[in-house]
């Protein structure tokens, strides 16, 4: 099968994109990073070290899901956990990483027709990171290619907290609670993703066999695919590994594989 190679693969990348069939890409893919910190204690550096690795990491897989047409990309940059559980002085060096991350990635979402946007409980973060935010999102505003999307002071169970507020809320202004008929769809139009497709592949770096209070209502059908390499290592050719995974696995959503399937009697 002759296949059209996206220009600006390196030949590691190009070696895997061969063995893909592009037209069964998965629609959205939603990433896990761990292992920044693992990463610099192995190589005795501080933890910041490997948050600044990491955004390698980030603008290498982004420009590769750019390049071979991935339609979203969703990455799990800062969880709402990450204030209790991280000193102070890491969260501040986060915070101000992000904000460094987007000033200077923006053009490179530009020349690659990329365009970002937030989930999570973004009114809690600094407002110097608020504006930042608001201002790359306004910038690539205008493109058409992948969606990037930062997970950012998020956590599944705040999500769906705030999913029931808001339709308790609608409910009271709507002939109020006697009349709601909560259904799947219902929750689905009050997630921070109402506007995006259920992820398809969720992979997490590190080894890690946990899911960390990402996308749990979003992820209900998604394959799951975890790689022993730690965040700042990972790069385009790890993620098309991943997509190439995908593609041999036969989505079931709950029901029987081809093979088990009843024969139809003649």
């Amino acid at each position: 099968m002759s296949v059209t190679v996206p220009a600006g693969l390196n030949r590691k990348d190009l070696e895997i994109y061969r063995r893909l069939d592009p037209k069964r890409l998965p629609q959205h893919i939603a990433i896990i990073m761990d292992g920044n910190g693992r990463w610099a204690r192995r190589r005795h550096l501080p933890r910041i070290a490997g948050h600044r690795a990491g955004i390698t990491a980030v603008r290498q897989v982004v420009e590769t899901g750019a390049r071979i047409g991935l339609p979203s990309l969703t990455l799990y940059a800062f969880s709402v956990e990450n204030w209790q559980r991280r000193p102070k002085s890491e969260t501040g060096f986060l915070m101000g990483l992000l904000r460094q991350y987007l000033k200077q990635e923006v053009p490179t979402m530009m020349r690659n027709n990329i365009r970002l946007d937030y989930i999570g409980r973004k009114h809690e973060l600094p407002q110097e990171v608020q504006e930042r935010m608001a201002w790359a999102r306004e910038e690539t505003a205008g493109n058409s290619g992948m969606l990037l999307t930062l997970a950012l002071n998020y956590g599944a169970r705040s999500e769906l907290v705030d999913a029931f507020n808001d339709i308790v809320r609608l409910a009271a202004t709507n002939g109020g609670l006697g009349h709601l008929k909560i259904d799947e769809a219902l929750i689905d139009k009050h997630l921070y993703t109402r506007h995006l497709p259920d992820p398809d592949l969720v992979v997490r770096t590190s080894g890690e066999m946990r899911l960390s209070n990402f996308l749990l209502w979003q992820l209900a059908y998604a394959e799951i695919y975890v790689t022993d390499v730690l965040w700042p290592d990972f790069r385009g050719q790890h993620l098309l590994e991943a997509i190439a995974e995908y593609q041999k696995r036969e989505r079931r959503y709950g029901g029987l594989s081809a093979a088990e399937q009843p024969h139809q009697l003649p």
